[in-house]
């Protein structure tokens, strides 16, 4: 789970880059870094719910 999940936030993170996703709070490119800490906070969720 956690691989297909740090995957697909990979790919957001690369599409986002090309062309903003336009979600709301991430309407530019300066703003991946938001994705980036929602996949910290999914992978740890998933490790603590895995192991717990």
């Amino acid at each position: 789970m956690s691989k297909a999940l740090a995957l697909l936030i990979l790919a957001m993170m690369a599409l986002h880059l090309i062309r903003p996703l336009g979600l709301p709070g991430l309407k530019a490119r300066r703003d991946v870094w938001k994705i980036a800490v929602f996949a910290l906070a999914a992978m740890g969720a998933t490790v603590v719910l895995g192991h717990g």
